[in-house]
């Protein structure tokens, strides 16, 4: 059965600007390893400032950007990329109380930075199996948890705090929902792990807990094996382009044809690389966006995605990749008709 629905409006939070280069040292004793990234500038929240405050605040910006009131939402997906303000806590629901649209149906993605691409596919099946959805809010949000997540020594990208909206309708004519194509690899499901924390290993009065950096992790992941954890870069750098080329297949494309690929707002090697593998420069991909937003998790997409409709750089007919890779492992595309 083939679902048709476009997005209608877009809106997006972020946190307070900080500089990249007077703040790194400040994260990091490699101050010449993320400079080395190409961010100019990351986004943190103010104290006090949760994941569902972002959330809520991008939500209410998409909805009133497309004319909608809270109360004709009949679906919002909220993906995160981090711990929300609480345990046991269903931050969906808390999102929904806040934006006001009492009614809707929530669901809560954890796919950490891929979950606002996932979240299109999650919309296609409940407007599938849901014939009376008409309208649907996709949110991600990021709130980096600083007390076990450093912004610049986790990953290979700088962190930020913010969330981006998307109202999506039924049979919108525009920006229209092509396919959504998913990798999946749970061999590397513990890769992103905090050690600590949860049923298995509960939080005991710890001293130092925190999630570790990545050359930790792979070494002792991998137990020393270089050989796995070449395998492991490899599988990650060729998942990248698979799930694009897998995308545009079921969409009758090639990846030559696509005006544009937003990736996750990762660093200018890993984007110049990516785009290379496609057989595009990185202008191609939204590395100017992701150096002035730095990595906002799984917001990242439908930042980039506003940026450019608003910059009104894309023509109708155009047809756009919303890309990602994220802990668990997956590797994530979803195309959009302009």
């Amino acid at each position: 059965m083939t679902v048709h629905f476009g997005i209608l409006s877009l809106g997006h939070v972020l946190g307070d600007p900080v500089d990249v280069a007077s703040a790194a040292a400040g994260y990091t004793g490699d101050v010449d390893r993320v400079l080395g990234w190409g961010y100019r500038t990351f986004h943190r929240a103010k104290d006090g400032v949760g994941l569902t405050d972002l959330a809520a605040e991008a939500g209410a910006k998409a909805l009133s950007n497309a004319g909608v009131q809270p109360h004709e939402v009949d679906l919002i997906v909220l993906a995160m990329s981090d711990l929300s303000e609480h345990l046991y806590w269903d931050a969906a629901g808390a999102t929904q109380a806040k934006i006001g649209a009492n009614g809707s149906e929530n669901v809560l993605l954890t796919q950490a930075c891929g979950g606002g691409v996932a979240a299109f596919d999650v919309v296609a099946g409940k407007f599938a199996t849901h014939p009376d959805y008409r309208t649907a809010l996709i949110i991600g949000a990021n709130r980096v948890c600083e007390p076990y997540w450093n912004r610049m020594e986790i990953n290979t990208s700088i962190f930020s705090d913010g969330a981006a909206a998307a109202v999506v309708q039924r049979d919108h004519p525009r920006n229209r929902w092509l396919n959504t194509e998913i990798i999946s690899d749970g061999r590397y499901a513990d890769f992103m792990m905090m050690d600590v924390g949860a049923a298995a290993r509960p939080f005991a009065g710890q001293a130092d807990v925190g999630v570790k950096s990545p050359q930790k992790r792979l070494e002792e992941f991998f137990a020393g094996d270089i050989r796995k954890m070449f395998e492991f870069v490899s599988t990650i750098r060729t998942n990248n382009h698979e799930v694009v080329r897998r995308a545009c297949k079921r969409a009758g494309i090639t990846p030559g044809d696509l005006r544009k690929l937003l990736h996750l707002h990762d660093s200018v090697p890993a984007m110049t690389l990516l785009a290379k593998d496609l057989d595009h420069g990185p202008e191609w991909t939204n590395t100017e966006v992701s150096q002035a937003y730095g990595h906002v998790g799984c917001a990242d997409q439908l930042m980039s995605l506003e940026h450019y409709l608003m910059t009104e750089e894309f023509t109708e007919g155009d047809v756009v990749a919303l890309t990602s890779t994220a802990s668990g492992m997956h590797w994530l595309c979803t195309l959009l008709a302009i």
